[in-house]
C-alpha cells in the first residue's frame, strides 16, 4: 500500500510533511480535505484527536502531527539524508529551531489569521498584538543565528527548514520581516528558491484567495 498524507495543499502545517516527502523523492497519494472530500474529512476525524491535519497512513502505521511525520518518513522511507540528523546533539538543535519557528512564528502567524476569521463581538486585539510582539522577538533572535549559515542549523537541510519555510512564508505575510533583518530575510529567500519548497508554494497558490488578510503579490 503506498503511503497518504491527508491534508490541504493551502495548510500550513501541512506543507512540512509535504517537504520532507519531496526532499525523500517519494511516490504518496494525497488525500485533499475539503468540503468536496467528505470521505477524507472523516477519515482525518478518525486519525487525529483534534480532526486538524497532516496524518499520514502508511499500510496500519497512521501518524499525525507535521513533526512526527517528518520523522517517520526519516525512519521508514527513503535513503535521502534524514530530516533529524543522526547525531544527537545536531538533532537537538534541529528539534530545538524547529519547534521555535512552529511556536512563536508559525503558530503565531495562525492566531493573527485566525482573529481575522472571527466576527468582530469576538476579536481578541490584545492577543493579536501580542503574537506580533511574540514574532518581531522571534525575528530578532533567529537573525544574528543566521548569519554565515545557508540554513538553520546543522550545516545541511533538516527539518528545522521544514519548520520554518512555511512559518516564514505565511509569517512574513502578516508581520513582514524588518529590514534589518537581513540575514532573515535572505534565508526565506533561499528557502523559497529551494525545490521542494517551491512546489508546495505553487501548489497553494490556487487557493491563495481564501487568505482572510489579503495575499500579497510578492511571492
Amino acid at each position: 500500500m503506498s503511503l497518504a498524507l491527508y491534508g490541504h495543499p493551502f495548510a500550513s502545517f501541512v506543507w512540512k510533511p509535504l517537504i520532507a516527502l519531496y526532499e525523500r523523492g517519494l511516490t504518496f497519494d494525497f488525500r485533499m480535505v475539503d468540503s468536496d472530500h467528505p470521505q477524507n474529512a472523516r477519515r482525518m476525524a478518525e486519525l487525529s484527536p483534534t480532526g486538524q491535519f497532516p496524518a499520514l497512513v502508511d499500510g496500519d502505521r497512521k501518524v499525525t502531527q507535521s513533526n512526527s511525520i517528518i520523522e517517520y518518513l526519516d525512519l521508514f522511507h527513503g535513503d535521502a539524508p534524514p530530516m533529524v540528523p543522526e547525531n544527537a546533539r545536531e538533532a537537538l538543535d534541529a528539534r530545538m529551531i524547529a519547534d521555535v519557528f512552529d511556536d512563536y512564528i508559525h503558530a503565531q502567524t495562525q492566531r493573527i489569521v485566525g482573529d481575522a476569521l472571527r466576527g468582530e463581538d469576538e476579536r481578541d486585539p490584545r492577543g493579536v498584538a501580542d503574537a506580533h510582539i511574540l514574532m518581531e522577538r522571534c525575528y530578532d533572535w533567529m537573525e544574528p543565528r543566521l548569519h554565515g549559515q545557508e540554513w538553520a542549523t546543522c550545516g545541511g537541510f533538516t527539518i528545522a527548514d521544514c519548520a520554518a519555510a512555511p512559518a516564514l512564508f505565511y509569517g512574513d505575510w502578516v508581520h513582514p520581516i524588518p529590514a534589518r533583518c537581513t540575514a532573515l530575510a535572505a534565508y526565506r529567500a533561499r528557502l523559497l528558491s529551494r525545490p521542494s519548497v517551491a512546489r508546495v508554494v505553487e501548489e497553494a497558490r490556487p487557493y491563495r484567495p481564501f487568505f482572510p488578510l489579503g495575499a500579497p503579490e510578492r511571492d
